[in-house]
């Protein structure tokens, strides 16, 4: 039976915990570094926010995006191109970068309720890449309608989605079958 003290101590993060955000945060700054050359390039940090909330879930997953964002926010080169900076997250694609909370949201509690099976993986990482592409591009027409005149949610999703789709489903598919793989290795906390 838990006490009010035991939970209560149960939401804080302790060494584990910061220990798994600081590899997660790692993780997707190095994914987002790496850039694909391909027709429409791209780069892995999607399969990096849905790798670390599927293994390490809900609070772990979103801490992690979280700092990982707010570390961007204060200047630190951890975005694509090696960019950082408030102006970064404000600009047209910014709206993306913060729709991985959504994504490690949705991941996060899927893995930690569900399991992490690829059936319970799969469909919830469909939802959060869909939930990250919905914010991205409705931040998208806000802010490039806003600096450089109107624009359709057409045009955004022909520019900003439909050309991402084929190597975002490839990557959520290979960061849910390495989640299956590796969770019983790093996901579960030490036993003391």
């Amino acid at each position: 039976m838990s006490t009010p003290e035991t939970e209560k101590k149960q939401r804080r993060f302790d060494a584990w915990d910061l220990a798994i955000m600081a590899m997660g945060i790692a993780l997707i700054t190095v994914c987002s570094w790496i850039s694909v050359p391909l027709t429409v390039p791209f780069t892995l940090q999607t399969f990096a926010v849905c790798l670390i909330a599927a293994l390490f879930g809900f609070r772990r997953g979103l801490g992690a995006v979280g700092c990982y964002i707010l570390l961007g926010a204060v200047g630190a080169p951890v975005f694509a191109g090696f960019k950082g900076g408030f102006g970064a997250l404000l600009g047209v694609t910014g709206g993306y970068i913060v729709g991985f909370l959504f994504t490690a949201l949705v991941v996060g509690l899927a893995a930690e309720r569900r399991g992490r099976k690829l059936k319970v993986l799969i469909p919830a990482m469909i939802v959060g890449i869909l939930l990250c592409y919905a914010f991205g591009t409705a931040w998208f027409v806000l802010v490039y309608t806003k600096n450089s005149g109107a624009i359709g949610v057409g045009t955004a999703l022909a520019w900003c989605v439909l050309p991402y789709i084929p190597a975002d489903a490839a990557k959520l598919l290979l960061a849910s079958f390495l989640a299956v793989r590796l969770y019983p290795l790093v996901g579960r906390r030490p036993t003391t």
